[in-house]
């Protein structure tokens, strides 16, 4: 059971990541950080939607909060970059 629970979290970080990327205009970062910044997207997303008082449920509500806080997280690195 644990098994199917990483995949699925790495699914759904991969996806976040991409979606992230996809809105943010940041093509090219490839499958393994696509799948990074979805996965820390998902704590980030989380720890927001906390403050928040929001809450997502679900395959659809987790992969929001994922790609949410991969959003931030690209907006983090951008603004520290410059």
């Amino acid at each position: 059971m644990q098994h199917m629970h990483l995949l699925w979290s790495l699914l759904i970080g991969g996806v976040a990541g991409w979606l992230a990327s996809q809105i943010m205009k940041s093509a090219g970062n490839g499958v393994f950080v696509n799948i990074f910044l979805g996965l820390i997207g998902g704590l980030v997303g989380g720890w927001v939607f906390g403050i928040l008082g929001l809450a997502a449920y679900g395959l659809i509500g987790q992969l929001v909060v994922a790609t949410v806080g991969a959003i931030i997280l690209i907006v983090l690195v951008r603004a520290i970059r410059k």
